[in-house]
């Protein structure tokens, strides 16, 4: 088997293995304000043997209005989705987008749920891939169905437990929007503006630097250390508007080495969407 990947790959190290029969490479990029934008982009170009999967129609399941915008799929959907790539238990997979990771951390996390671990995500995304002058086509792979086995891992956790956890020291929430939402500001995307109170801010954005490539891992354990203040990291739960940033920055804090975090996939959508839920607003 060749060499594993499990948060974080670079451009070049991808171009190195970019036939490895081994591998699929996974293209993830979406526009929230223009949903045929990944369709669109992808049929034009794309990294060469790349597949696509759409955030609405691959990576989320039916919306009830309750359950927020992204609502998870149902893991034998996303499998059966996995397998008509040519991904199966043991495949390495590299996701990528052109937006900082954004939604290319949402099927590296949603992978890790699946309990496959040999997945990254490309550092940098396709800029990086472009400053590298690595090659794009349009040409759409063969793909080489397989099966794909569930092994699902206790990484997420519903409203019920967020709920019953609020005020209790056992379970930190980190928001990870941007600050303006977080306070309740400039709310353009869910009905309610805010945030669930006890949470703390930590924009997904601030895991990058100033190429659009993750912070070095030392930075990042220094940067969530203090942001956590030595709290152990299964304690620490996720989320955002709709789960998908929210997986950014449960990938850098595994790039950082504190494992164990989890995901509440459902997020602020679905959270305010329940009017019984409390509601916070202000810097927290």
């Amino acid at each position: 088997m060749s060499a594993s990947y499990a948060n974080l790959i670079g451009a070049r190290d991808l171009a190195q293995r970019l036939h490895d029969p081994d591998w699929v490479i996974v293209d993830c990029r979406f526009d929230l304000a223009n949903p045929d934008f990944g369709r669109e982009a992808y049929a034009r170009a794309h990294i060469p043997g790349a597949f696509h999967l759409d955030l609405d129609q691959d990576l989320s399941g039916p919306k009830t209005g309750r359950n927020g915008r992204h609502p998870l799929p149902d893991p034998a959907a996303l499998a059966a989705r996995l397998s008509a790539c040519g991904i199966g238990n043991h495949t390495q997979v590299i996701t990528y987008d052109d937006a900082g990771g954004m939604f290319a951390a949402r099927l590296w996390w949603m992978m890790r749920w699946l309990g496959h671990h040999r997945v990254a995500v490309l550092d940098g995304g396709l800029q990086a891939w472009g400053r590298e002058a690595q090659a794009l086509t349009d040409l759409v792979p063969q793909a080489r169905p397989t099966s794909y086995t569930l092994c699902l891992q206790p990484c997420r956790v519903d409203a019920a437990t967020v709920l019953a956890h609020l005020g209790r020291p056992d379970m930190l929430i980190v928001d990870a929007r941007s600050p303006d939402r977080y306070r309740g500001e400039n709310e353009t995307l869910d009905p309610v503006g805010g945030h669930i109170p006890g949470a703390i801010n930590r924009f997904f954005r601030d895991n990058l630097d100033a190429n659009g490539c993750f912070k070095q891992a030392s930075v990042l354990r220094e940067d969530f250390g203090t942001l956590l203040g030595g709290l152990d990291p299964h304690r620490v739960v996720h989320q955002c508007g709709s789960g998908v940033t929210a997986c950014h920055n449960l990938l850098a804090m595994e790039a950082a080495g504190l494992s164990g975090s989890r995901l509440y996939a459902g997020s602020w959508s679905e959270w305010c969407a329940d009017p019984h839920r409390p509601v916070a607003t202000g810097p927290g």
